[in-house]
C-alpha cells in the first residue's frame, strides 16, 4: 500500500495493484489489467473483468469485444480509446472467464473508486451487469436498468450490456447497444472530429 499522504496519481494506483495479493485471483493471473486510456477523459467506460487475451496482453477489452467496443466507439461517438478511459471491476482474469465472486468484487474495488475519482468523468458507461450493478448498488439487471442515464457522483451513469452479449445476441441487442452510447455522447461536452487536434475528450488544465 502507499505511504499515508503519499500523492495519488492513476500511475500510482496501477503500480500498486500490479503487485496486489488481496483475493485468489491473483495466483492465476498473468498480470494485472489495471486500465488504458486518457487519464483526464471525460468518458469511463467499466466492464466486468479481463479474459485470456486481455490477461496475455495487459490492456482491458482486446479481443472480439474490444473490437466490437471500438467499432460502437468511432461509430456512435466518435472516439477512440486514447479518448476515454477503459477500466474494469477486477482487474484479475478469473479462473476459465467465470463471472467475478462478490470476494473478488469487494477486495478490487477500492481500486475502482480510486480510478473513478482520479479520473472524474462527466460520463460513466458500465457494460453488463457487474459494472452496472456494482457503481449503482443495486440487484437490479441490466435489461431493466438500461435505457436511460443516472446521476453518478458530479456526472451522469449509461448502463448497457457487455460486447460479448451484443455479439451473442444479435440484432436487437446490438440496436439497443448503440441507442445507449448515443445517449451517453448527447451527455458529453461537444467533442473534435478523429484524428483532429488534441484529444476530444480531454479537460484543459485549471
Amino acid at each position: 500500500m502507499r505511504p499515508p499522504g503519499s500523492p495519488v496519481t492513476l500511475q500510482a494506483l496501477g503500480d500498486e495493484a500490479a503487485s496486489c495479493t488481496r483475493c485468489p485471483l491473483a495466483g492465476g493471473r498473468t498480470q494485472v489489467v489495471f486500465g488504458v486510456g486518457n487519464p483526464e477523459a471525460d468518458l469511463l467506460f467499466v466492464g466486468e473483468g479481463p479474459g485470456r487475451e486481455e490477461d496475455l496482453i495487459g490492456e482491458p477489452f482486446v479481443g472480439r469485444s474490444g473490437r466490437l467496443l471500438d467499432r460502437l466507439m468511432r461509430e456512435e461517438l466518435g472516439l477512440d480509446r486514447s479518448q476515454c478511459y477503459i477500466a474494469n471491476v477486477v482487474k484479475c482474469r478469473p479462473p476459465g472467464n467465470r463471472d467475478p465472486e462478490p470476494a473478488e468484487i469487494e477486495s478490487c474495488r477500492p481500486y475502482l473508486d480510486e480510478q473513478v475519482a482520479l479520473i472524474d468523468p462527466r460520463v460513466v458507461v458500465t457494460l453488463g451487469n457487474f459494472a452496472t450493478r456494482t457503481l449503482l448498488s443495486t440487484t437490479e439487471g441490466i435489461r431493466t436498468l438500461r435505457g436511460r442515464a443516472y446521476p453518478f457522483r458530479a456526472g451522469q451513469l449509461v448502463p448497457t450490456y457487455h460486447p460479448a452479449f451484443a455479439l451473442r445476441s444479435g440484432g436487437e441487442i446490438m440496436a439497443e447497444m448503440r441507442a445507449d452510447f448515443v445517449r451517453a455522447k448527447r451527455l458529453l461536452p461537444r467533442a473534435a472530429p478523429l484524428g483532429d487536434g488534441p484529444p476530444a475528450l480531454a479537460r484543459p488544465p485549471s
